[in-house]
């Protein structure tokens, strides 16, 4: 029996599931145990009635190691590095974030303290030539022992061009120490400093990961199959994410976008803002026919992570997060009610305002429904709550919670445009895909603050993420430097680096069996202008020429700035994603066709003055070519869709449902 298909996601305030077999379809949310992961599954399994021995497929996204970076748990690390380079984790960038704020650290405090650097009298030149061979290689390596650390990260100077030197101190070493991490294989790039915080901080979630990933597999049978989502939108076996557990920061929002860039091409929207909004973050990406934009340049805990990674923005406001008021006004998170106790309204000790209790004071949250089943939801503790600040500022407590809403929408729309007008996209265009808990119930007010028209919100939007692991494929996505100049392109030295990178991240596929003929590879070269910090990612498709590929590089400036100069270019380097796509077996249950009937009418708050008479609907018994006209709530058991007047929702008959707004 092949067993079920299962996609897990654990968030910091829920753990989501999705469980397909056939036809038959589970899903369900549970409160998350920030101490105990494993048992977060093991509770998400006993939520759909499924044990451990029939799952077949098992796809878990997780923010164990994004958390461990932000909260700074990490485990202690000794670097190996190049003599007169040991100190470049305290070095960094020039750079600060606040320019006038001097109570401000100009940057974080070194990964590694100075103790546990290690010089290595070695160096390679940019291009790989060895200029000094590894001398005093024992004692190096005796050293680095000397410290007692058990994770040890190696970051040489140029390893990316040659690894030779990195490859002697880890065979040196191999077996001695239980943890190595090499820059070479987390990150083969130029940008030292990059290169060797990405490699340190591999080093320093190894342990956790490695751990985590063994005390699940354990709980396992041996016939389930186990992958975890990693940050480039795929999924990884689990060697793969002990060996370079930095895939696995992000991987949980990435599997969000990964399912909907699935739905993106499903439903043929060209340009779709993927829209996240869980109990603790938002998390919002830009999906351009039916891709996710990928980025190298993402940053963590103020560190950089130098690995491609779907290039998402997170911002701390969410359904539990704290509502403030202070010097510059009302605003809302980054601190969150979380799971325990969670916002007022949820009735568990929850003391303090959230988004959440906002939505519960006007109306939009069903008092009569337990939310998945366990949570009765009180809009009176909301009031309560919020009667403090809203005495304070002289308004009605429903004003407030109005003026709340705007606020959160407002600070989302500012993340909606990191995505779009910071590469040259103008999102009002685009449609805006909204899932997570509390994604569906801001969706509508999210967009008209942007100037959208467009909002999708898909089936199974309240364990979006979870669909998105259990829909993934297996991909891997690696970046490497070439440096080739465009005047006498040599082309040949392209191609061989392409089929030598191709042949890396397809190995650990062919070694899992899938058939060589079964992957599908994208290729991007990574191109500027001579002189110029950053490159532009141009696709590649079959042999390149220098002619061909310069007129390629014009075209996407000119589209992502406005124009071309003309200049001499280079290619900087080489991009490669393989994957491995499979058939999902989910199948959601055809939609009932008769027309849907209200199951309630309250009243809901859309502006001041007074509430409007607005019906409630079951999402389940909604079908195509039935449309409702807003005010109107459309509810499952864990989400709720807000439609404000002056929309229209529109179900398709694959369970998403289709809101759009009037323009006047």
């Amino acid at each position: 029996m092949a067993g079920w298909q299962v996609g897990i996601d654990i968030g910091g305030t829920f753990t989501d599931i999705v469980a397909s077999l056939g036809a038959e379809f589970r899903t369900a949310k549970v409160p998350s145990r920030a101490a105990d992961p494993v048992g977060s599954i093991t509770a998400a399994l006993a939520a759909i009635g499924l044990a451990p021995g029939d799952i077949g497929d098992l796809v878990h996204g997780t923010t164990r190691v994004t958390n461990a970076i932000v909260e700074g748990r990490l485990e202690p690390v000794t670097l190996l590095a190049t003599e007169g380079f040991e100190d470049i984790v305290e070095i960094g960038r020039q750079s600060r974030k606040d320019l006038y704020r001097l109570e401000v650290p100009p940057k974080p405090a070194p990964l590694v303290p100075r103790e546990r650097r290690i010089a290595v009298a070695e160096r390679m030149a940019h291009d790989g030539e060895v200029l000094r061979p590894l001398e005093a290689l024992e004692a190096a390596v005796d050293a680095a022992l000397a410290t007692g650390s058990r994770s040890i990260a190696i970051a040489l100077l140029h390893s990316y061009a040659n690894p030779a030197h990195e490859a002697m101190l880890a065979e040196r070493l191999r077996g001695r120490v239980p943890y190595l991490s090499l820059s070479h294989q987390v990150n083969p790039e130029a940008r030292e400093y990059e290169r060797t915080v990405a490699t340190v901080l591999n080093a320093a979630v190894m342990p956790l990961a490695a751990e985590y990933l063994a005390k699940l597999r354990a709980e396992l049978p041996a016939t389930t199959r186990l992958h975890v989502m990693h940050s480039a939108g795929g999924m990884a076996s689990p060697e793969a994410a002990a060996a370079r557990p930095l895939l696995m920061a992000l991987s949980g929002p990435a599997a969000g976008v990964a399912a909907a860039a699935a739905v993106a091409r499903e439903t043929g929207e060209a340009a779709v803002l993927s829209f996240d909004m869980g109990g603790t973050t938002t998390d919002v990406a830009l999906i351009l026919d039916g891709r996710a934009e990928i980025t190298a340049d993402a940053r963590l805990a103020d560190q950089p992570l130098r690995q491609p990674m779907v290039a998402i923005e997170s911002i701390g406001a969410g359904g539990g997060s704290i509502v403030q008021h202070g010097p510059g006004g009302v605003s809302v998170g980054p601190r969150s009610a979380g799971a325990e106790p969670g916002p007022a309204c949820y009735g568990r000790g929850g003391t303090e305002p959230t988004v959440c209790d906002a939505n519960a004071v006007l109306g939009y949250l069903n008092p009569r429904r337990k939310l998945g089943g366990t949570i009765t939801l009180d809009a009176g503790r909301a009031a309560a709550v919020f009667a403090p600040l809203a005495e304070r500022l002289g308004v009605p407590v429903v004003e407030l919670a109005l003026g709340v809403l705007r606020v959160a929408d407002a600070t989302m729309a500012r993340a909606l445009n990191k995505i779009t007008v910071e590469r040259g996209v103008d999102g009002r265009g685009a449609t805006l895909l909204a899932f997570g808990g509390m994604g569906p119930m801001h969706a509508a007010g999210l967009a008209a603050t942007y100037g959208m028209t467009r909002v999708l919100v898909p089936a199974a939007s309240s364990a979006f993420s979870a669909l998105g692991c259990v829909a993934a494929e297996m991909r891997y996505t690696q970046q490497r430097t070439l440096r080739l100049a465009g005047e006498n392109f040599d082309a040949a030295r392209l191609a061989t680096a392409r089929t030598a990178l191709i042949d890396e991240l397809a190995a650990p596929m062919l070694a899992q069996g899938i058939a060589r003929a079964a992957l599908a590879i994208e290729e991007t070269a990574l191109v500027r202008y001579r002189g110029q910090s950053y490159a532009v990612d141009v696709p590649l498709a079959g042999p390149a020429t220098g002619a061909g590929l310069g007129a390629a590089f014009e075209e996407r400036h000119r589209a992502l700035f406005g124009f071309a100069s003309g200049e001499a270019w280079e290619v900087l380097g080489l991009r490669i994603g393989i994957s491995a796509p499979r058939a999902s077996r989910i199948a959601t249950p055809p939609p009932a066709a008769a027309p849907p009937v209200p199951t309630a009418t309250d009243p809901c708050w859309f502006a001041p003055g007074a509430p409007l008479p607005t019906p409630r609907y079951e999402r389940a018994t909604l079908a195509p070519p039935h449309r409702i006209a807003g005010p109107a709530i459309i509810e499952d058991d864990w989400s709720t869709i807000v439609v404000p007047p002056g929309w229209v929702a529109a179900p398709d008959a694959a369970g998403h449902i289709l809101m759009l707004r009037e323009v006047t």
